[in-house]
């Protein structure tokens, strides 16, 4: 590591344990991110075969899935700033192809559904209350792409006291530069970042 930012960043050397009752948390697996034609394409087909490896041992161990995807109305309305600064996110109304969920990460009965208008998982949505009435102490966050909706939604985790554990290899983004940079700040300030294989034995251990 350089050895200014390590010295920047002595001061976030902390540790958060993991829980006793996690939830995995799914953001955004959504074709807008896999079409080769979407203006939001961002090749990250790795971090979509990693999550699904980790969500079928999930479900494997009965640990509670919970899937987000972006929806707007027609007009984008309910989209408020955000939609204004980011056109793209068009692709995201209702009826449109690339909304849809990303191949082999299909919710199935059971599983919660998280629909939201802004880059949190948790802001503007039920799932703070969902997680806390169903026990949950913390979340493993897979999904895209990293610096936006992923750190959105591990920030909110921390902030409503669910420890974040991000998963490194399920997690994407367009470029490494803003990929990497994100999970370091994370692993610094909000969260635990972790390997596939760390996930992996945490949820077999459960």
């Amino acid at each position: 590591m350089d050895s200014d930012l390590e010295k920047n960043y002595r001061a976030f050397d902390g540790a958060l344990a993991f829980g006793r009752k996690p939830a995995l948390l799914m953001v955004d697996f959504v074709q807008a991110y896999f079409e080769p034609s979407s203006p939001l394409y961002a090749g990250v087909d790795d971090a979509r075969d990693a999550a699904r490896r980790l969500l079928s041992r999930a479900r494997d161990k009965g640990v509670m899935r919970v899937f987000t995807r972006v929806l707007y109305a027609p007009d984008g309305a309910d989209g408020g700033v955000f939609f204004k600064k980011v056109p793209a996110l068009r692709n995201f109304v209702e009826g449109s192809s690339h909304a849809a969920w990303a191949e082999g990460l299909e919710p199935i009965a059971g599983e919660i559904i998280v629909t939201k208008q802004y880059p949190s998982a948790f802001f503007g949505t039920s799932l703070a209350a969902t997680l806390t009435a169903a026990g949950v102490d913390c979340v493993l966050i897979t999904g895209l792409t990293t610096s936006g909706c992923v750190r959105a939604s591990c920030v909110d985790a921390c902030s409503h006291g669910f420890a974040p554990f991000v998963v490194r290899e399920a997690c994407g983004d367009r470029h490494a530069t803003p990929h990497e940079a994100n999970l370091f700040d994370m692993q610094a300030k909000y969260a635990e970042v972790i390997s596939e294989a760390d996930a992996a034995r945490l949820i077999a251990a459960l």
